[in-house]
């Protein structure tokens, strides 16, 4: 049941109940369990653009929520088609009974192509998502729920799905016949993750290149953070509206960039990096949200497929002097990366740890190791 009046009926599966949240569409084929537990997507409601979704099912290790808090990190998911018998030798459950074991509530066999246009020319729209056994739901009273939501603007969600403690990570990538592995060296670099809403798989790529980490809550002290003693601070992916989350992250990001200390941002700490060099978000139409967009790297003329999840963007327009852009969307030309100048301090739009998607983009963790590196002999 959308804002408008819209309203699109199918088979309800996974939680029954209703929720209101903003619709987007992710063009991703692959990684569904993956996308369903990012952080990112909290208070919002998936639409899948490819039509067979849940046929390998569900199972334990594709989790992307870090902190129990970010659980339910999706409120909802839109397929074309209803779900098949899972066929993977991974799989623990099907996807229907995993989403409801996480209440997640799903809706299938709607024209998800026609959804899918709609956002893509009006924007993301609010919307609700129900499902009851008995098919009876009154329509007045669940459009007035997704006009009464407020939206995502203005919204800090990063408070809601943060860590509540600071903890230790040493798990490293998933390899194939294997699985996880640990990064034990002892002396390796440490860095801070501030967790707004990070994913698994970024802690992992971070272990996987070598640093010893420890996760701190979204709203630590610049003090508690400089008494981790950390080599860099990485500041983290997540949901909601970068200039509300701003208010307690940007200034603790000014005393990071003011000590010099090697920073990294990704996704929504790429756009808390900018305001606090007092560059400017904004609200996009429909968002980047796939697992195939191309971004160059302006630093040396390369083309990555990425993995995109934000509907808020950097105005590049906005970027001040001493900072230059070193990512480009070229889908829509949209500020993709940026480095300061006068700090060892760079971010990106996109989620180089991918999960899902391609591994274009793991030379950044590299790149932030150098970086580090670099500072340490400098001092």
């Amino acid at each position: 049941m959308l804002a408008d009046g819209t309203v699109f009926e199918g088979e309800g599966f996974g939680a029954t109940g209703s929720t209101v949240g903003e619709v987007c569409f992710n063009t991703a084929i692959t990684g569904y369990q993956e996308i369903l537990t990012d952080p990112s997507y909290a208070a919002q409601i998936i639409t899948f653009t490819f039509p067979h979704i849940g046929n390998v099912g569900a199972n334990d290790e594709d989790i992307e929520n870090a902190s129990p808090a970010a659980a339910t990190a999706a409120r909802g998911a839109i397929f074309r088609d209803r779900i098949t018998a899972p066929s993977n030798y991974r799989a623990r459950l099907d996807l229907s009974a995993w989403m409801k074991r996480r209440g997640i509530i799903g809706l299938a066999g709607i024209d998800t192509r026609a959804l899918t246009i709609m956002i893509r020319e009006k924007g993301m729209p609010h919307g609700v998502i129900a499902h009851a056994a008995s098919g009876n739901f009154d329509i007045d009273a669940l459009q007035k729920k997704a006009t009464a939501w407020p939206g995502l603007e203005g919204l800090d969600l990063a408070k809601e799905v943060t860590t509540l403690q600071t903890y230790p990570h040493d798990e490293t990538g998933w390899v194939w016949g294997t699985g996880y592995g640990r990064q034990s060296d002892p002396n390796a670099p440490h860095v801070v993750v501030i967790d707004y809403g990070v994913k698994r798989n970024i802690l992992r790529r971070l272990a996987s290149a070598g640093f010893r980490i420890s996760v701190v809550n979204g709203q630590s002290s610049f003090d508690d953070i400089m008494a981790l003693k950390p080599d860099g601070v990485v500041l983290s992916n997540g949901p909601g509206d970068p200039a509300a989350t701003g208010t307690y992250a940007v200034p603790v990001i000014k005393q990071l960039i003011a000590a010099k200390v090697p920073t990294l941002g990704i996704c929504l700490g790429h756009q808390l990096l900018a305001l606090a060099i007092g560059a400017r978000t904004m609200k996009m139409v429909q968002g980047h949200h796939g697992a195939n967009h191309p971004v160059r790297d302006n630093t040396t003329g390369k083309v990555e497929i990425v993995s995109m999840n934000h509907g808020f963007t950097v105005d590049e327009t906005s970027l001040p002097d001493n900072c230059i852009a070193t990512h480009t969307s070229l889908f829509d030309g949209s500020n993709s990366g940026i480095a300061l100048k006068d700090a060892p301090a760079f971010s990106v739009q996109h989620h180089p740890e991918a999960s899902p998607g391609p591994q274009d983009s793991f030379y950044l963790f590299q790149r932030f190791r150098e970086l580090i590196g670099n500072e340490d002999k400098a001092a």
